[in-house]
Parts: structure tokens; C-alpha cells; sequence
């Protein structure tokens, strides 16, 4: 018997004109769980059939250690969703976060089986999943940030911090995932005893962050349950103070969620304060910076002069163009203060 292909076989521009015709509305939310899951063919489909029935868009990574969910559920169906989660063992009582600002996030369903549902790439040796941090709760996480000796540690990419982070965090300087921890573990060299707080956009890069410290020597960790995310509606929830000033990156088609009003980025071409991370407008580009209203409006999204000129010639033109590696415009033209180079297919 032939196998089931189950994906979406539509077209980009179809689902984003679905997508935007739609008369209801959506709720976004992620969740994660470090659990062992077998047969992933199995429940990869079985995942899949059930929510494209529910008309779930969203992006899914599972693997033997776990699942990673971002997805946008439509608001009509957001009691048979969680009753769905409830109806997998796998998934019962599973934290699910809600987004703190509403868009269109995502517009068509993928669920993808991956070796880790976070792409550390760290030998299995050098972790313990029984073995995690602390989870500490919003309010207890603002206190623990009133101690001098605590390291607070950005868990993210450098261009997620960017544009928000906590008070006097360690931010690495890196651009992603599979260099972050020897990073962190570098920067933390003989402050083994010491402290310290992790913190990241949901809590999942804590989880295994966590574990991999600890198995390297570090006594005290411990890690913002939730993440900002969570952080966001408990603060709200409780009336705390938020010690996380500015956005909160998020990798889906919205780019950010506003937790204060603070901008503590600029613009990568003017330098004035801005914190809109775009995507480039040239199909051929797609780089991940930041740019202000003026500069948006001056190069008609793109992020220079040789990609504005390049996204205004005829499409057939450029995809003539295209074939042509050396007359593509190089990303890294335009400024050495872009750092991220990532594809719209990482985070729609």
C-alpha cells in the first residue's frame, strides 16, 4: 500500500492569501518536553492528521528526547486543541504559552523529525536530562536578580538579545545554537560555585543548558521557568516590576513581542534607536536586520541599495539573475553589523 504524504502541497501564496481571508481568530502559543518518544513516524503522522483537521498552522520539531512546538491554533478550536494535548501521554499537563501579542505567525503546518528538538549538537555524554536546573518562578527569578554575586545568562542568539534582555545579562556573542554552550561555558569559567540564572524566549534551551552545566561542574543553576514568555504574563498576572526591559524575539512571522516600552537597539544602516527586526526585501537576500521607519521607507525594506535595486527588476529577470551565483548581491555587503543570516524558512 502506498504511503500517505502528509504536508502541504500548496503554494506559499496561496496559504498566505487563505491565511488572511480567514474570518476568526487565532491564538499562537509554544510549548516543549523533554520526554522519550518512540515510533516518531507514527505520532509525527498522527500529530499531523489531527491538526490540520483543527486547522493548526505552526512549526514542529520532534525527536526520540522530545518535542518543540510553536503553532497558531484558531480560536474556535482552542478547548479541542488542549483536550488533544490531554489525549497523548506524552503531552498531558504539558506548559502551554500563549503569545503576549497577537499576528500572523504562521501559515501552514509542519511537523519535522529531528535528531534534538534544540540543535545543540553536543555529544550525550556531556548532559543528563535528569538532571536540570532550578525552575524558578517569575517573582522568585526578580529576586534572585537583586544579588550582586548572581550571573544572569542570556540563553539566545546575539540578535535575539538585541533587541531585549534582562538588566546586566551576560549576552554571547554568538549566532547560534550549536556554538552557544562551549560559549556560555567559556564565559562562566571559575564561577563554578557561583549563581547562576538562565533565562531564554520559552525555557527550552535552559532545560538542556542546564543539565549540560551541571554536568560540567557548575553547583548552582538554575533557570527561568516559562522563559520570557511566561516571565511576561506572570509579572502582568502578579503586578511585578519587569527586570526584562525591551522585545522579545520570537521566530515565527511576527519577529517580536513588546514586553516594555524600552528600545535599547539602532538601526544596522542609520544608527538611529529602532528595535524592527525585518527581513530583507529581496527574494535573493532574506538577511535578518534591524531597520527604522525611514530606512524601511528609503530602501523599500531591503537592507541596501544593491538589494533595493535588485527586488525592483522584473521577477523573470531575477530569477534569470539567480542562476548566477556571482550576480546575486552578497548579503554581508551592505554592513559588518548584521550578524544573523538566516532563511524565512527558520522562522515562518
Amino acid at each position: 500500500m502506498k504511503k500517505e504524504i502528509l504536508y502541504n502541497k500548496k503554494s506559499r501564496e496561496i496559504l498566505l492569501k487563505e491565511l488572511q481571508n480567514e474570518s476568526f481568530k487565532r491564538i499562537t502559543c509554544s510549548f516543549y518536553r523533554y520526554t522519550t518518544i518512540k515510533e516518531l513516524e507514527k505520532f509525527r503522522d498522527t500529530l499531523y492528521r489531527e491538526w490540520s483537521t483543527l486547522k493548526i498552522y505552526g512549526r514542529i520539531y520532534i525527536a526520540e528526547e522530545g518535542i518543540n512546538a510553536q503553532l497558531s491554533c484558531p480560536e474556535q478550536n482552542w478547548e479541542l486543541f488542549k483536550n488533544n494535548l490531554q489525549s497523548h501521554n506524552s503531552l498531558k499537563e504539558i506548559l502551554v504559552k500563549v503569545a503576549l501579542e497577537e499576528g500572523e505567525s504562521f501559515y501552514k503546518l509542519t511537523i519535522k523529525i529531528k535528531d534534538e528538538i534544540v540543535a545543540y549538537g553536543i555529544d550525550k555524554n556531556e548532559y543528563d536530562m535528569d538532571i536540570t536546573g532550578h525552575h524558578l518562578s517569575a517573582k522568585s527569578f526578580n529576586e534572585k536578580l537583586k544579588d550582586k554575586n548572581s550571573l544572569v545568562v542570556d540563553m539566545r542568539n546575539y540578535y535575539e538579545s538585541e533587541v531585549g534582555h534582562f538588566d546586566n545579562a551576560i549576552i554571547p556573542d554568538v549566532d547560534t545554537s550549536r556554538d552557544l554552550l562551549p560559549e556560555v561555558k567559556n564565559l562562566l569559567k571559575g564561577h563554578e560555585k557561583d549563581e547562576v540564572l538562565l533565562y531564554c524566549t520559552g525555557g527550552i534551551r535552559c532545560e538542556k543548558a542546564s543539565s549540560y552545566l551541571i554536568k560540567s561542574g557548575f553547583q548552582n543553576v538554575n533557570q527561568l521557568k516559562g522563559g520570557i514568555i511566561q516571565y511576561s504574563h506572570d509579572i502582568k498576572k502578579e503586578g511585578l516590576n519587569s527586570k526584562f526591559i525591551g522585545k522579545n524575539f520570537v521566530f515565527d512571522a511576527r519577529l517580536s513581542e513588546r514586553v516594555t516600552e524600552d528600545i535599547l537597539s539602532f538601526c544596522h544602516q542609520c544608527g538611529e534607536p529602532a528595535d524592527q527586526h525585518l527581513d530583507c526585501g529581496n527574494d535573493a537576500c532574506h538577511i535578518l536586520f534591524i531597520q527604522c521607519d525611514k530606512c524601511n521607507l528609503k530602501y523599500s525594506g531591503c537592507c541596501s541599495t544593491d538589494c533595493q535595486d535588485f527586488a525592483s527588476l522584473p521577477i523573470e529577470e531575477q530569477r534569470v539573475l539567480r542562476k548566477d551565483p556571482k550576480k546575486i548581491v552578497s548579503k554581508a555587503r551592505y554592513s559588518s553589523r548584521v550578524k544573523p543570516k538566516l532563511n524565512k524558512s527558520d522562522y515562518l
